[in-house]
């Protein structure tokens, strides 16, 4: 009888526990990611997300766990694995007595020896990251936004099919942020598996197609973006703006809100009134009918959908960035 050809995930991880002393930075942590995957690890610093991915790249030991990368075990010495792979750390790792050009090849050549072949992945990777108008200036001349450019050509240059990714954009502007995002969705378009970490959960609801919630070493929830947003109690965020009520008016309303089915809770600040609903296609109904019950004048009305902190939020009882 012939079996059905299932394809294998790229990353397979299985009940990873890995200890500092007496901290526990990873308790039997689990993951599988499969082929084309912009996988999210979300979470705040120190969460274990770095130490997650330093293990499967086998740049720490850990106390117990199954690692597996393209259906292969993953170890130590398995170089013709860690070929397949590209990594752009945290912190920008390049040789600051090259230029752009020579530091990307440099990295290059540790996959590629082909002198030929080398030169035009580099220039691929130059282009790629829009650096081509500086690649004989040397890194101490290029801004932080162009620094982890650079980084990226360099972990991505001899085309790897897994490429990790950990805190990318930390510190740049938006512009290198939105040019860096758009460059890793372009790389899963043309096939490569990419792992992601990062405490920016707005990154991480744009591009990701599924989303691990860390913290603590621990796996707090996992699944794709709607799938996390439907698992929590918030359905919706409603805020209304009351110019000109007086303080005791507007509690006075929050009051009458609060009092309404589906609505979790409700403030008012600032002359704003924030109401936090379950989901409910009566919601927006009900608050404008409580408010106009209590004779209260309304401005602008704003209706958010969840978003990952409030999954966060009221998984774990404090903010994603706390």
């Amino acid at each position: 009888m012939e079996t059905a050809n299932v394809s294998r995930p790229v990353v397979s991880v299985v009940d990873l526990v890995k200890r500092y002393g007496d901290v526990l930075a990873l308790d039997h942590f689990n993951l599988s990611i499969d082929k084309g995957e912009i996988f999210g690890l979300l979470g705040p610093n120190g969460c274990g997300k770095t130490t997650a991915m330093n293990c499967m790249l086998q740049l720490l030991t850990y106390d117990k766990g199954d690692i597996r990368l393209f259906g292969e075990p993953m170890l130590p010495t398995r170089y013709d694995l860690k070929r397949r792979i590209g990594v752009v750390p945290q912190q920008v790792a390049v040789f600051d007595e090259l230029t752009v050009a020579e530091n990307v090849d440099c990295f290059c050549a540790l996959y590629v020896p082909d002198k030929k072949r080398r030169r035009a992945l580099v220039d691929e990777a130059i282009e790629f990251v829009g650096l081509e108008d500086y690649r004989r200036m040397r890194p101490g001349k290029l801004s932080g936004g162009l620094l982890r450019r650079l980084n990226i050509a360099c972990g991505i240059a001899h085309k790897p099919e897994l490429i990790f990714f950990d805190e990318p954009t930390v510190a740049v502007d938006p512009q290198s942020r939105n040019s860096i995002l758009d460059g890793i969705v372009r790389l899963r378009d043309e096939g490569a598996t990419v792992v992601y970490t990062s405490h920016y959960m707005e990154e991480v609801e744009q591009i990701c197609t599924r989303i691990m919630i860390m913290d603590g070493g621990r796996i707090l929830a996992q699944g794709t973006n709607d799938e996390l947003k439907r698992g929590i109690a918030v359905g919706e965020k409603i805020v209304v703006e009351l110019p000109g009520a007086p303080d005791a008016r507007g509690q006075a309303a929050a009051s009458a809100v609060r009092a309404l089915p589906h609505v979790i809770g409700c403030e008012f600040a600032n002359g704003q009134l924030s109401a936090t609903c379950e989901a409910s296609e009566r919601n927006l109904l009900d608050v404008l009918g409580a408010l106009k019950a209590a004779r209260v004048a309304v401005g602008r009305v704003y209706s958010e959908p969840p978003t990952l902190n409030d999954v966060f939020l009221e998984i774990t009882g404090r903010e994603l960035r706390d």
